[in-house]
């Protein structure tokens, strides 16, 4: 078996993972991404997958996206099976769902993650990389692959590890789709929102969720008053969604780290700009990290960007000091932009 898996990723064109495909045994994961099922026919997507986009991206590094959601068979064979959504929060998927994550950089696919659905409480994770003739792309190791895609000079795009994978969606029924819920499909999308993505024709939304049937115990208003979140500024919603997206699966009152008491994330109990968790834990909270050269920082200083810790972790790639830990070789320079000038924005003496 192990050298038939090393002999696959050379048939395939990776010969930098031919020598580590011996290590990618990871349980019930196929071989190639061609055998997960996401494709009808070769490069072709089945079109019963539920394309979609949410509307505040995970920042990659600037990587190209596409996104695709395969639910069950139901009770019945013309029948799919639906997503328990009682708790707008954290849905719950059926056992069989599975959901891809196509990276693509300078026009050219690198990786595509999977994440299976294979019992109530059980997940796989896996990623493929992507063969030099982009025709398939074959299981990596349990560890990732480094310097899978040169993202800038002397810097690279690394795979993730599957413990990477678990560390941001969680474990056992804790876990999440995380750009699948009912804030990132809302049809009140954010148009500033940062690194938004165009909304195309046949793209799955709130909406046709509850349209076809396919969330089940959701609130009757749902859609008439879709999740928000709430702000009264622009900068501030846009600011706060990026910051819910890129740093809430680690920083969140649900399963928060401990001694931090530092949340990101935005839930639909929250009614007013003041009790959303993104200013709560951070306006004004002293914060553990000290930028160089000052004596003390705040996690977010009003008017202040220079003295705000939030802003400085984020403007950094330094392993001891980056923000977020995982998933990215570069600065997010858009944001930290736009974080500058909202916190600049921000009056000294907040009312929240």
């Amino acid at each position: 078996m192990r050298a038939l898996l090393a002999a696959a990723a050379a048939a395939l064109g990776l010969t930098s993972l031919a020598a580590h495909a011996v290590h990618a045994a990871t349980p019930g994961a196929p071989r190639l991404l061609s055998q997960t099922g996401l494709y009808a026919s070769p490069g072709r997507v089945d079109a019963r997958h539920l394309a979609y986009a949410p509307q505040y991206p995970l920042w990659t590094d600037g990587a190209a996206k596409s996104r695709w959601l395969h639910l069950p068979a139901g009770a019945t064979a013309a029948s799919i099976a639906s997503i328990d959504g009682r708790d707008e929060d954290a849905w719950v998927f059926p056992v069989g769902t599975k959901a891809w994550k196509e990276f693509r950089f300078q026009g050219r696919k690198v990786e595509t993650r999977l994440l299976w659905k294979t019992g109530p409480s059980s997940w796989i994770f896996a990623s493929y990389a992507w063969n030099e003739a982009q025709t398939d792309a074959v299981l990596v190791p349990e560890s990732g692959a480094a310097e899978a895609a040169e993202v800038a000079p002397g810097r690279g795009h690394s795979i993730p590890s599957r413990t990477d994978c678990r560390t941001c969606h969680g474990e056992g029924r804790q876990t999440e789709l995380l750009g699948f819920n009912a804030l990132q499909l809302s049809p009140d999308r954010d148009p500033g929102a940062l690194h938004g993505e165009p909304w195309r024709p046949g793209m799955t939304g709130l909406g046709d969720l509850v349209a076809r049937g396919l969330l089940r115990g959701a609130r009757r208003d749902l859609l008439t008053r879709p999740p928000r979140i709430q702000a009264e500024q622009p900068t501030t919603r846009s600011a706060l969604g990026y910051l819910a997206a890129n740093c809430a699966s680690c920083h969140r009152g649900d399963r928060p780290l401990p001694g931090l008491d530092l949340d990101f994330r935005h839930t639909s109990r929250i009614a007013r700009e003041a009790d959303e968790p993104g200013l709560r834990t951070t306006l004004g909270r002293p914060s553990l990290f000290q930028p160089p050269g000052l004596s003390s920082s705040l996690r977010l200083a009003p008017g202040q960007p220079d003295r705000s810790a939030l802003l400085q972790r984020m403007a950094s790639r330094r392993p001891a000091s980056q923000m977020p830990p995982l998933g990215s070789a570069l600065v997010d320079e858009a944001a930290v932009t736009h974080l500058r000038q909202w916190i600049a924005a921000l009056p000294m003496t907040p009312s929240h």
